[in-house]
């Protein structure tokens, strides 16, 4: 069934839980993360990224959410990951995405404060819900301490300014991961996270869930983190189980990977203490 993610998110908040939410860029990735979600029975978050359009377009991304939240079960969230174009997240709201997330996290506070403004007043009234993003997740390549990794932790102070002028839903905050694969080794925060969730009511959301590790991941969710977003680790599986099947054809390769996907995310159910 298809649904924002205002409630289901608020239950992984008041219960020390958290839900992934998966990038996808093609209908197998999508069919595979809500038969995983299925298989549980638990919700997820179907999430589609501003920077995926060149693979696949965002009405492409919308119908094929729909079509298999709609066969499904569980909850299913049709969320916009990382819109950086207000006109674009507008685009998503009105053809019926059912979250969206406005980063302008790379500007000033005010001006986040701004965009984030315009989203949450655009979407509540069409039953849309908001995430936004304060503090910055940087790139895990540059994740090496003698690089950096452009990240910025997220202030507790900024933090509930932020919240409070904005009505978001939901907020990603930056504690120490990072976006894609990782070059060094991901350093959580933790201390900065319980600041941060007793700082504000609203579900907190961790970017750069992959290769974070399972033990770091898990405490994540028991220590406040609600939504945890992960790409680049089905990417890595269904690459290496085509490679290791030897897959020779495009249906036996979708297949190979889809499977090895599935298996993924029913893993993360259980770190995530949500199955």
């Amino acid at each position: 069934m298809l649904v924002n993610t205002k409630a289901m998110l608020m239950a992984a908040n008041d219960s020390n839980y958290a839900i992934p939410s998966p990038d996808y860029c093609n209908m197998n990735m999508a069919r595979a993360y809500v038969e995983a979600a299925q298989s549980v029975g638990r919700p997820v978050i179907l999430a589609y990224s501003e920077a995926m359009q060149s693979v696949l377009s965002l009405e492409d991304a919308y119908f094929i959410g729909r079509y298999y939240a709609e066969k499904a079960d569980v909850e299913v969230a049709l969320h916009i990951d990382h819109g950086k174009s207000i006109e674009f997240v507008k685009q998503a709201i009105d053809l019926g995405f059912t979250s969206v997330m406005i980063d302008a996290s790379a500007d000033t506070l005010a001006e986040n404060i701004r965009k984030t403004k315009i989203i949450v007043d655009y979407a509540h009234p069409r039953n849309v819900s908001v995430e936004a993003e304060i503090g910055h997740v940087g790139a895990g390549i540059n994740y090496e301490e003698e690089k950096g990794d452009a990240s910025v932790y997220t202030e507790a102070t900024d933090l509930v300014e932020f919240v409070n002028a904005t009505g978001i839903d939901s907020v990603a905050v930056s504690i120490g991961t990072a976006h894609g694969f990782y070059k060094g080794t991901p350093k959580i925060n933790f201390d900065r996270l319980a600041e941060l969730k007793a700082a504000v009511a609203i579900p907190l959301v961790l970017h750069g869930g992959s290769s974070t590790g399972d033990e770091n991941l898990r405490r994540c969710a028991e220590s406040g983190i609600s939504k945890i977003n992960i790409f680049t680790d089905f990417c890595t599986a269904g690459a290496q189980a085509i490679n290791e099947e030897h897959a020779d054809n495009y249906k036996q390769m979708m297949s190979t990977a889809d499977k090895a996907i599935k298996a993924v995310l029913e893993h993360y159910y259980h770190v995530f203490n949500c199955d």
